[in-house]
This record gives structure tokens, C-alpha cells and sequence, in this order.
């Protein structure tokens, strides 16, 4: 099961994950970052993982592709930390491969 909140606010655009970010979700999560960012008018995009108990690969590249675009992430625990601290270093080692 996954689900996808959205908490708007005058600097803000949130979106709250929830559940399993595996495949076939990680297409809507696409598709909702889509509409998102569309819809940001000068907002900061933030995704909450607080709420995702499993993360696939498919889901990690879904997050790094956010992370590349400017996105900001919430989140807790040991888990979504661990997450968000390996795809950081993926990020950094793609964003050196890209200025080689």
C-alpha cells in the first residue's frame, strides 16, 4: 500500500509519503512530483518519507531524481536517514562524473 498526501502552504509545497515506495507506485509518485512542480509558483518542494517503511531501487532513483531538482526531504528514524544520507553520495558522485 502507498499513499500520497499534499500539504499546501504559502512557502511550501509538501508531499507526504506513506506505506511501500515500490513499483507501480513510484510512477505515481512521478506523476504527483509532476503536477507539483508545476504547481510550486516560486514554493519550496518538500517530500516527507517519515512514513515509508520499504523503498526499492526504483523508489531510490524516483527520490535521487527529486534530490537532483531541488527538492528538500523530511525525515526520521534510522531507516529514511540511511536512505536519505546514500543517496546524497550518489547525487555528489553524479553531480562530479557531470562536471568532469
Amino acid at each position: 500500500m502507498f499513499k500520497i498526501s499534499t500539504i499546501e502552504s504559502p512557502s511550501q509545497y509538501r508531499l507526504v509519503l506513506e506505506g511501500k515506495l515500490i513499483a507501480p507506485w513510484t510512477k505515481e509518485l512521478g506523476s504527483e512530483c509532476a503536477k507539483a512542480r508545476a504547481d510550486l509558483d516560486g514554493r519550496e518542494l518538500v517530500v516527507d518519507i517519515r512514513n515509508l517503511t520499504t523503498i526499492s531501487q526504483e523508489g531510490e532513483n524516483v527520490l535521487l531524481e527529486l534530490m537532483s531538482a531541488g527538492a528538500r526531504f523530511r525525515c526520521c528514524g534510522v531507516f529514511t536517514k540511511q536512505v536519505l544520507r546514500q543517496l546524497a553520495g550518489r547525487k555528489r558522485t553524479k553531480d562530479r562524473e557531470t562536471t568532469r
